[in-house]
């Protein structure tokens, strides 16, 4: 048997089995530091490189991600050559072009960018892998189970993509994240270029580079928005009318703008009129009415 710890003992636990969590832990504060850092830039530094052991560091942070059934549904390819960057890259202008032209309304960034950086993250997902997660004994339990282990695999997915983005961030770079790989088309050419079977998808791409300025934060809702004790707040659900107004007047501003509260933007009034209160408070439903 393990033997009890003193209440207030320097291990991880109490004499209750309660985890000794320091309010104040420096490793924490590194952490969050870290995940406020990260950002989507559009703005690299010209003529900069990195080793292959940073490359690979960040690889590694990749491959520790969670995953369902610890299936590990990714591969990364890392593109650091020059030409083969390149031609990365001109896949993606392609893929822009397109953006700009069938996907209606959408405030795209020209993909120019992408030259300067100094290497691309492909994160390749694989679906077979979805065998391993849970199916049904009755066509009725199949279908239900069959729709969240897709959810399973894109979780498992975006996890991957998140723990290479932060380290990234740690590494003092930053990066982007790219989802046009996963359109049809885009990641035909890449399958092509890359050499990998057509069967597995580019989910995620991220180029990696030096910032060419300094980058503030991305809004952010508010904390007291977004967290729920115990049960789910109904007067936090953000109503339909709310989610047609962030698309039709806000998507363009809060994508691109350098502040992580609404408040700070000058034209906050203007830009928010009635739905100040709903975008900067905790009360985006004040009637509690759900659909």
């Amino acid at each position: 048997m393990c033997p009890t710890r003193r209440a207030g003992s320097a291990g991880p636990f109490d004499i209750t089995g309660v985890a000794n969590v320091k309010p104040n832990n420096p490793d924490y504060d590194s952490f969050i530091d870290i995940i406020r850092k990260r950002r989507s830039v559009r703005r690299f530094d010209k003529g900069r490189s990195i080793s292959r052991e940073v490359l690979e560091r960040i690889a590694e942070a990749g491959r520790w991600a969670p995953s369902g059934a610890n299936v590990q549904p990714w591969d990364f390819i890392v593109v650091e050559d020059p030409e083969m960057r390149d031609r990365v890259v001109e896949v993606f202008l392609r893929q822009a072009d397109r953006l700009m032209k069938y996907a209606k309304g959408f405030p795209s960034v020209y993909k120019s960018y992408l030259n300067n950086t100094v290497a691309i993250f492909i994160v390749l997902g694989d679906r077979r892998w979805n065998i391993n997660f849970p199916h049904g004994v009755t066509p009725e339990s199949e279908a239900d189970y069959r729709q969240n282990n897709e959810n399973i695999f894109y979780c498992s997915i975006g996890a991957a993509i998140q723990n290479i983005q932060l380290a990234v961030t740690a590494n003092g770079l930053t990066s982007a994240w790219l989802s046009g790989g996963g359109e049809q088309q885009t990641n035909d050419e890449l399958s092509e270029l890359l050499g990998y079977p057509p069967f597995l998808r580019a989910y995620g791409t991220i180029p990696i580079g030096f910032p060419a300025k300094d980058v503030s934060s991305r809004y952010r809702r508010p904390l007291e928005q977004v967290i729920h004790w115990n049960r789910y707040e109904a007067e936090k659900f953000r109503t339909d009318e709310q989610v047609r107004f962030y698309l039709e007047s806000l998507r363009p501003f809060a994508m691109y703008r350098n502040k992580s509260e609404l408040g700070e933007w000058e034209d906050f009034e203007e830009r928010l009129g009635e739905w100040q209160e709903a975008f900067t408070t905790d009360r985006t439903n004040p009637s509690g009415k759900l659909p």
